[in-house]
């Protein structure tokens, strides 16, 4: 299976099946499961500006498959084949999309182990879902190089060559903003430009569309790191000190609940993790996650 991980994620495709969940305020999420017989569900979540097709979530998907555990590939509101079932764009903060996931899945089949992976701004997602306590919980979160500092997040991602990721994400960003607006969705928001900065975009977008102050209202409130004391369910979060948009000491400026496990690498990068033979082109990560989703089991 794990030859197979470049599949491309989609109804009818090596066992997966797509289905639709509803946010609530008649938004929908686009997901695709694919059974297993473990007797744990794995709900993948992607980052910024990906979708359920992003190399690391085909990746991660197929090593768990292989494992045996049943997984739930979530693609954020209007992201990947979501795009046309939301109006409304997601965020770091939309904890109220995670409950939905959850709240479907707990509902088919309460007897599973239900864990949850999240890269990068899902990760800041589960982390501030846990640190919420919100319901329903999930048996185990794994969070992936997670910017539980949004605004240091923001700012790191400006500077010196981390500027060229910045304006990847930019292009991409702005891109679907232009696509939603043409078929109606994501009401207000002025126009930004795709040479401006994470922040720009979050101040002059993210905030009036979501109901944000501001750029910083959204990250004041929406980064896990003041929440991780409250943390009171196994979590994981795995991090790298050469991570170019996360500082390591983002987590040393915010005490976390026992409940809590910090695995730090020295290297890695931004959801990298190559292994020691980095020309073999095998992650580090694969390894990493089926051995903790197999601990929550």
């Amino acid at each position: 299976m794990l030859a197979s991980h470049g599949e491309r994620i989609q109804d009818g495709v090596s066992g997966w099946t797509r289905f639709e969940i509803g946010a609530g305020d008649g938004d929908r999420l686009c997901a695709f499961r694919h059974p297993g017989d473990s007797g744990v569900r794995v709900h993948l979540l992607h980052g910024l500006s990906g979708d359920v097709n992003s190399d690391y979530m085909r990746r991660t998907a197929a090593a768990l498959i292989e494992d045996g555990h049943e997984v739930w590939a979530v693609n954020h509101r209007g992201c990947g084949d979501g795009r046309g079932l939301a109006v409304q764009p997601y965020h770091s903060g939309k904890t109220d999309d995670l409950r939905a996931v959850l709240r479907c899945s707990r509902e088919q089949s309460g007897a599973n182990k239900h864990v949850v992976i999240g890269f990068s701004l899902s990760g800041n997602l589960g982390l501030l879902y846990a640190g919420r306590r919100m319901e329903p919980a999930p048996d185990g979160l794994i969070a992936i190089n997670p910017p539980v500092d949004l605004l240091g997040t923001s700012n790191l991602i400006g500077r010196g060559l981390n500027r060229i990721y910045e304006l990847r994400f930019m292009h991409r960003l702005v891109r679907e903003v232009h696509r939603g607006k043409g078929r109606g969705a994501f009401q207000g928001g002025g126009t930004v430009s795709r040479w401006s900065s994470l922040l720009r975009f979050d101040d002059e977008f993210t905030a009036p569309v979501c109901g944000f102050e501001s750029g910083l209202d959204y990250y004041a409130k929406c980064s896990s790191g003041p929440t991780l004391s409250e943390v009171d369910l196994p979590a994981v979060i795995i991090a790298a000190d050469d991570d170019p948009f996360v500082h390591p000491s983002g987590f040393q400026a915010f005490p976390a609940s026992a409940s809590v496990l910090l695995h730090r690498e020295r290297w890695g990068g931004h959801v990298g993790y190559l292994d020691r033979d980095w020309q073999s082109g095998r992650r580090w990560l694969d390894g990493a996650l089926r051995h903790y989703v197999a601990q929550f089991a």
